[in-house]
């Protein structure tokens, strides 16, 4: 049996004999005697399942969670139930860190922002920390610590989101009851504010004053929304079909993910040419699209155990940006693959855009597509006509509402006709093939020749037909 002692100045404690037959007491501080009373209840419950093995009655285990730490640790020091482990925050960043490269489900690259976030909050807060010491004052004095270095707001977001990512990860697994960083963030910068779209003409213009590599990187990225430099610079010539019109891209950064490895885009008419440019230059049995001494030069600078980073391929395009008479624009590679797909959402629906440039409709919206000048230059040339349209449409309505409307079948067959097909039905999928180029190979239009492969066999997909007549033939 337990007991409460009142103590002078409305203090209280709770006295019982242990297991071992010692005289235990629970001090519980200034409190009222109904909330000493229950408290004493559930001692009481503790106690005759510690000494007899039982089970913790429901009411009990129920209670336990939601107590504070204090008195959990209370509790804990009489023997009444197992202490926490206890774990510093050090130790807990670093098994995180290894637990999550070691899974397979993160990309190296991803790691890297990670890492710095957790040198920052031990660096912070201290390597010894206990983990269930920080308070949501530690978290905000974490944040202040960037916006005293002056970081850019949307970099202050992303890391304070990566700590609140590290903190939540703890509370699930019961580490933490809370997660002191739940309610600590900055606004965001508006990704409009980055987002800029370069014209066809700035593209060619800077095309018409780089070297052959760059010629094709800028190609790909601009006209093909290739990222780069991890697509641009795995595309090989054995993914090029120049006889369907089809491409397949290796992806590195969605490879990870369910059906993502790769996706099958088309040979967009404004890349093509540069394509066949770049396979007439190519040396025999180049392996990359992107290649040559200084392809293979931005492959090992840029593809480390980190993953893909722009290193030096940033820097030798901006001086070509200087160079053509241009202003450098915020995320340079970025806003080539996002004007890319704003040209494309032109003329096809976003799922087809989407899955040709590897992103989803929901990222696309959020941080790819633009409205462009000439949106609303469309949209004020068809006004009228719109207006008039439905002014007859109104005025029919009317007429009509008392009869039910007919069409007759050869109606239909016309206006099917007269309808201007949005976009080509291309799956994405590596499994459909349509022979797009006849039956000969192309002829290139830099030296008038057909185009053979570069000392390799054209890959063969599933379901893909490997007719002689309709594939590039093979070099001996």
């Amino acid at each position: 049996m337990a007991s409460i002692v009142d103590d002078p100045n409305g203090r209280r404690r709770i006295m019982f004999i242990a297991g071992d037959g010692k005289r235990r007491t629970l001090r519980l501080g200034k409190t009222d005697r109904k909330s000493a009373e229950s408290v004493c209840r559930h001692v009481e419950a503790l106690l005759s399942s510690k000494t007899s093995g039982q089970p913790i009655p429901r009411d009990t285990s129920n209670w336990l969670p939601s107590i504070g730490d204090v008195l959990r640790e209370k509790l804990a020091a009489v023997g009444l139930i197992e202490p926490r482990e206890s774990h510093s925050l050090r130790a807990f960043l670093d098994s995180y860190i290894a637990g999550r490269a070691s899974d397979g489900g993160t990309k190296g690259a991803t790691l890297v922002p990670y890492r710095r976030v957790v040198d920052d909050l031990v660096a912070v807060l201290g390597a010894g920390t206990a983990l269930r010491s920080i308070t949501v004052r530690d978290a905000e004095r974490f944040k202040q610590h960037y916006l005293d270095k002056r970081n850019a707001g949307a970099t202050v977001h992303r890391r304070l989101r990566t700590a609140r990512m590290l903190f939540k990860y703890a509370a699930k697994v019961k580490l933490i009851d809370e997660n002191p960083f739940a309610d600590v963030t900055v606004k965001n910068s508006n990704p409009v504010e980055r987002r800029h779209y370069i014209t066809e003409s700035d593209t060619l213009k800077l095309i018409g004053l780089a070297n052959p590599t760059w010629r094709t990187i800028i190609a790909l990225a601009r006209f093909a929304g290739l990222r780069c430099p991890s697509e641009v610079l795995s595309l090989k010539w054995e993914n090029i079909d120049f006889v369907t019109g089809r491409m397949t891209i290796s992806s590195p950064k969605t490879e990870h993910l369910e059906g993502r490895a790769y996706r099958v885009a088309p040979i967009f008419s404004r890349l093509r040419q540069h394509l066949e440019d770049a396979h007439e230059l190519a040396a025999t049995g180049e392996v990359y699209v992107v290649g040559g001494p200084q392809g293979s030069a931005y492959r090992a600078t840029s593809h480390g155990p980190n993953g893909w980073v722009n290193t030096n391929i940033r820097t030798t395009f901006e001086k070509l940006i200087r160079r053509a008479g241009l202003q450098t624009w915020p995320r340079l590679f970025h806003n080539l693959r996002a004007s890319c797909e704003t040209d494309l959402m032109q003329d096809h629906p976003i799922h087809v855009v989407t899955a040709w440039v590897g992103n989803t409709p929901k990222i696309a919206l959020g941080h790819y597509l633009q409205t462009l000048e000439r949106d609303f230059e469309k949209a004020l040339k068809g006004g009228a006509k719109c207006g008039a349209l439905g002014a007859q449409n109104a005025a029919q309505t009317g007429a009509d509402a008392k009869r039910q409307e007919r069409t007759n079948p050869d109606e239909v067959l016309v206006i099917q006709a007269s309808r201007p097909i949005l976009s080509d039905p291309v799956l994405n999928c590596p499994s459909v093939q349509v022979i797009l180029g006849g039956i000969e190979p192309p002829i290139s239009s830099v030296s008038g020749r057909r185009l053979e492969p570069l000392g390799h066999k054209t890959v063969q997909y599933p379901g893909q037909d490997l007719n002689p007549e309709r594939r590039v033939r093979s070099a001996e």
